[in-house]
């Protein structure tokens, strides 16, 4: 049996497709090796979303190779969303590489790896619109917290993304199949499940009766012991509905936090981003959020150069951003990408994008420092995530925080504490975007 190392970069719902890589591994009786020097076959699961994710992605093929010439790793064996764009080119421009196989593939991996092993090269792949194959995990998040991934694709037919292409067609998982997964990652452990999918709002639309069904989801998922948390990402702001809003409001275990991804606020940009909605139906709904779900924290991600954004329409995004005073904000300058739509219109240079990107994230600074000021003096429920071998010092999240994007709390404990812990904590203190409190009540 063979040592297999994986690297997994890119969202979320690519960590889930390689622990599930991982797992099919561990059943053929192959062992992982972390670190990847060792591995006779290291597994590079790539993201092919921008510009940047490319280049890491080549970054960390380009890393493996090194490996390989040294001795250190066999083969490599490149899965992903770089490979599913990139299929015709990577094997003949990157020839350190042994083996692709597409995102419609990744449930090959065993097969793949044995053919590298056995001196053969690899390129499989197969639709991108096959139902989603069920399968265990190899856990790579600490072990109280995990992605539960509901559904592959997007129909959205956004004109400046490429994971339609890249992913295919809406596919939600059938309901029970999610449960199952979800009690079995809570009785390892899991406290925290945060739902994933492209749109995750979309869920069931594709099922038979063709209707939304993330708010039964959510319920079902409340119901299950041990699952103290459940944390809802990626909700387009045209799929809420009153359902789903009262669902959110009254079911304590859904963390007061959404993630929606708005990208502007300008309503022609929106129009020729195939964006559905305008600046004005976005302001009455996030009013309608905050006014239904007290103390609810929005995050959403920001493009700044789309075509048809000038100065104009870009003090228009900044004014929106004051006047709604989003706490978590991610801001990205437009990358213009091969095969999609927006790449053939006309938009500002990559320089003013991306000064313009500068700009949100100042201001957002701002937005979220008053946020973080009013914390201070309150008590919050606090999930501690790990220690800090350096600062020697626990740290934990709120429900306003989504791990490895949002900010942290810092924690002080005259008890020892320990990472899975639910602990209420007295905010005491901000400091570069981060929190810091003192322990005042651990949680049973």
């Amino acid at each position: 049996m063979a040592k297999i190392g994986f690297i997994s970069l890119g969202c979320a719902k690519n960590q889930v497709d390689c622990e599930r890589m991982m797992q099919r591994v561990q059943e053929a009786g192959h062992t992982i090796q972390e670190p990847v020097a060792g591995s006779d076959v290291v597994v590079i699961n790539t993201c092919g979303f921008i510009d940047s994710a490319k280049s890491e992605a080549i970054d960390y093929i380009l890393q493996a190779a090194d490996l390989k010439a040294r001795g250190l790793v066999g083969k490599i064996l490149v899965t992903g969303c770089l490979s599913q764009r990139y299929q015709g080119e990577i094997l003949t421009e990157m020839p350190e590489v042994d083996g692709i196989l597409g995102t419609g593939s990744y449930t090959e991996v065993v097969p793949a790896i044995e053919k590298l092993l056995s001196g053969e090269k690899v390129s499989d792949f197969g639709s991108i619109d096959a139902p989603e194959q069920e399968c265990g995990r190899v856990l790579t998040t600490p072990e109280h917290y995990a992605y539960l991934k509901i559904a592959e694709g997007c129909d959205n037919r956004c004109a400046y993304c490429i994971i339609p292409y890249l992913r295919g067609r809406y596919r939600s998982r059938q309901m029970d199949d999610i449960l199952y997964e979800a009690r079995t990652l809570a009785a390892g452990g899991v406290k925290e499940l945060i739902v994933v999918a492209q749109d995750t709002s979309r869920y069931g639309t594709d099922l038979p009766g063709h209707r939304r069904q993330l708010p039964q989801l959510l319920r079902e998922l409340c119901r299950i012991d041990g699952i103290h948390w459940v944390r809802v990402h990626y909700v387009y702001p045209d799929e809420i509905d009153d359902e789903f809003i009262e669902t959110m409001a009254s079911e304590p275990k859904i963390v007061k936090y959404l993630d929606i991804p708005i990208q502007h606020c300008n309503s022609q940009i929106l129009k020729r981003m195939n964006r559905r909605g305008d600046g004005q139906f976005l302001r009455d709904l996030l009013k309608k959020l905050r006014d239904r779900i007290p103390g609810l924290v929005i995050r959403t991600s920001l493009i700044t150069g789309l075509p048809g954004e000038g100065e104009e329409e870009f003090q228009e995004l900044c004014d929106f951003l004051r006047e709604t005073r989003m706490e978590r904000v991610g801001a990205f300058a437009f990358s213009p990408e091969e095969g999609t739509p927006a790449a053939e219109m006309d938009y500002p240079d990559t320089e003013v994008a991306q000064r313009r990107a500068e700009i949100v994230e100042m201001l957002q600074s701002d937005i979220m420092d008053d946020y973080n000021a009013s914390r201070v003096g309150t008590t919050m429920e606090v999930l501690v995530d790990g220690y800090d071998e350096e600062r020697e010092q626990f740290f934990g999240r709120t429900y306003a925080d989504s791990p490895d994007i949002d900010g942290k709390v810092w924690l002080a404990s005259e008890e020892p504490l320990r990472e899975g812990d639910f602990v209420k904590v007295t905010i005491d203190g901000c400091v570069e975007g981060d929190l810091s409190g003192f322990v005042v009540e651990e949680e049973e």
